[in-house]
């Protein structure tokens, strides 16, 4: 008897497949070679793998000027999986480099690359689903390699609880999205997205109930308030280089799959999410900002602002149209640029300073080594929106979305939420260019914190010129697209019309 299999596309599985490769060659090269040559191999491999991913997504982008469904309709082809492929790709790149000096053991230092490239290949598969099985098998994908690194540095005592907080409150999220994915399956009788969106019915309890809980599930990837709490604790404990590729790479992922599902699948029950996701949009924006403002650590300041900054982009995806599509995409690529900027100049002085990811550590950085405070300083500005950044025009483009669909009050919101992050941000850079501030705290947390006084010269980052070339990299990339958005702009067209069939 013949069986039917389904045709492969294998262009569109390119990116997945050359990280998949780069992984296995990087196992073999912990079994393989000496010590010694463990971390240059690896490095090497998993970076050449994130570059040919990088280059085979900009070819899948180039050549999916229309979407297109592959292997059986399990995943879908266009240039949404692409371009959020090549965020991911660009992130785990600047991830090798910031990770090349970080302190591991030759134990398992070739085992932290497969795993950084596993994950890269998993949310590569779970931006391209276009149905409910391979949404999950990709979520569960890039998970469990996740929940594995922020507990793979075992010299490091905050690892692996944060990989334990991370495995339990996540393993928690992806069982409320897949029961809600079983109710929704319940409720269609179907699998692939548009089908599901031809055979729901927005009034049924079943489907609503699964619509809600799948919501939740997201919440969580996403890091949106009331669903966030892990973030601060996971950020801070996990080695820093694995904090800056899950800040990006992880929205990319999360978002990128939220828009296709919430406008393919559940389109027809918009009036059903869209209130309620303005609602969280809302709340997230401001819990993020609020809780942000007490931070001393700045692992934990970003972790919170990261919450803040899934407010906004919510609210690209509450819209529910093509401009909100493209604001959302256009934000994402931006987010990318301003947080490795900042994550990067926290792992240079982490590395060489006892005070580690503390605010103080940061202190006169701008007199020390103004090649490490300008990043962070355009970083800062950016996240706050700032004119004459990337961050300003990505804020703009989401109020101008939500303005046109209706939601002007959440364009407020967004607004809001960036003038309580002032304060904030803008202690960052007085404490680099001013010196050192004294923040007392109410209450039981009240702390009072010494002036350091001094610098020493050891502390250069020019000692770590990969992180330092990161820093810089993105920092000028964030001005640039702050000054000459276009790029990005005709990209995030280019996404929202190759898509137009959804909206």
């Amino acid at each position: 008897m013949k069986i039917d299999t389904p045709s492969v596309d294998w262009l569109a599985l390119s990116p997945e497949l050359s990280l998949l490769a780069a992984a296995a060659v990087c196992l073999l090269a912990a079994v393989l070679l000496p010590g010694w040559a463990r971390r240059g191999t690896a490095a090497f491999v998993a970076l050449a793998g994130f570059v040919t991913a990088g280059i085979f997504a900009g070819v899948v982008y180039d050549r999916s000027a229309s979407a297109t469904l592959e292997v059986g309709s399990a995943i879908a082809r266009d240039r949404l999986g692409a371009f959020g492929a090549i965020i991911i790709c660009g992130s785990g790149i600047l991830a090798v480099f910031t990770a090349y000096s970080h302190r591991m053991s030759r134990s398992y230092v070739a085992e932290y690359y497969a795993l950084l490239a596993t994950a890269g290949a998993g949310m590569c598969f779970f931006l391209q689903a276009h149905n409910l099985m391979t949404l999950f098998l990709g979520l569960e994908w890039f998970s469990i390699a996740l929940y594995v690194l922020c507990a793979i540095d075992m010299e490091l005592e905050t690892s692996l609880e944060s990989g334990l907080k991370y495995l339990i409150i996540g393993s928690f999220g992806s069982a409320t999205l897949l029961f809600g994915s079983a109710l929704v399956y319940g409720a269609t009788g179907k699998l692939e997205f548009s089908a599901i969106a031809a055979n729901a019915d927005p009034h049924d309890a079943l489907f609503v109930a699964g619509l809600a809980m799948m919501l939740v599930g997201f919440g969580y990837k996403a890091s949106a308030a009331p669903f966030h709490q892990w973030t601060p604790d996971v950020y801070q404990g996990a080695p820093t280089p694995i904090t800056a590729f899950m800040a990006v790479a992880t929205k990319a992922a999360a978002f990128g799959v939220f828009l296709r599902l919430f406008f393919d699948a559940l389109g027809s029950a918009q009036t059903n999410w869209a209130p309620a996701l303005a609602v969280l949009a809302t709340i997230t924006i401001i819990i993020g900002n609020v809780g942000a403002l007490a931070q001393r650590s700045m692992k934990r300041l970003l972790a919170w602002s990261s919450v803040g900054q899934a407010g906004y982009l919510l609210a690209g995806v509450v819209v529910g149209n093509e401009l909100g599509l493209q604001a959302t995409m256009f934000y994402l690529a931006v987010y990318g640029l301003m947080n490795i900027a900042a994550f990067s100049v926290v792992i240079a002085r982490e590395r060489v300073d006892e005070r580690g990811d503390d605010i103080d550590a940061l202190e006169n950085l701008g007199r020390a080594s103004p090649w490490l405070a300008w990043p962070m300083t355009i970083a800062m500005l950016s996240l706050a929106g700032f004119p004459a950044t990337a961050g300003f025009i990505g804020k703009f483009y989401l109020i101008d979305a939500t303005v046109q669909g209706d939601y002007a009050w959440l364009g407020v919101m967004i607004v809001v939420g960036s003038i309580i992050s002032l304060g904030y941000y803008l202690r960052v850079i007085a404490v680099m260019w001013l010196g050192a501030v004294e923040i007392d705290l109410a209450g039981p947390m009240r702390r009072r914190v010494a002036r350091v006084g001094g610098w020493s010269p050891e502390a250069d980052a020019i000692r770590q010129p990969e992180v330092l070339f990161v820093a810089v990299v993105t920092a000028a990339a964030t001005i640039f697209f702050g000054i000459f958005p276009n790029p990005l702009f005709d990209a995030a067209r280019e996404v929202g019309s190759s898509l137009s069939h959804l909206f």
